[in-house]
Formats: C-alpha cells, sequence, structure tokens
C-alpha cells in the first residue's frame, strides 16, 4: 500500500537555481519544403533538431569562410547540463 502524496520538503535537498537562458535572436525563415525535408533528416540522423542541424550548418559555414566572430561562443551540449558540484 502507498503512502498518500505530500509535499516535497527539505529532505529533498537544495532548489536548483533558476538562470536566465542566453538571449537568442529569433528569425523566420522560409525554405523550399524539399530543401527542410532534407535538413530535417539529416538533423535527425545527427540527433539534433531542425532549428539546431541550421545554427550548426550556419555556424561551419561562418567559420570556412573565416567569418564566424570571435565572441560567439560554442553550441550548446545536447541533452541534461551536468550537475553542479555538491558542496563537501
Amino acid at each position: 500500500m502507498r503512502r498518500p502524496r505530500t509535499p516535497a520538503g527539505p529532505q529533498h535537498g537544495h532548489a536548483l537555481p533558476v538562470t536566465p537562458p542566453p538571449e537568442r535572436k529569433q528569425v523566420l525563415l522560409r525554405l523550399d519544403p524539399a530543401v527542410y525535408e532534407a535538413l530535417a533528416r539529416w538533423a535527425s540522423d545527427e540527433l539534433r533538431s531542425a532549428n539546431a542541424q541550421i545554427e550548426f550548418v550556419l555556424r561551419r559555414a561562418l567559420a570556412e569562410a573565416g567569418r564566424l566572430p570571435g565572441e560567439v561562443g560554442p553550441i550548446a551540449r545536447r541533452g541534461r547540463p551536468p550537475k553542479p558540484p555538491e558542496d563537501s
């Protein structure tokens, strides 16, 4: 038999800090449907979203052309963010 659910208390550890996500520029992009389908298949093969694949391809093209600004950070890693170090 299960115990009734109760609100989580202090026994569950520290609350995760809430930090605002970095600002991202939103753009409307019109693509030929066949180009989008090919891009979506490519993204799926590499376990990325179509949006992440577009950013990946654009960054690579900018880097190859020598036009990627130096202050551009790396693409965010996929999956869950790493756990913060435990206080000892």
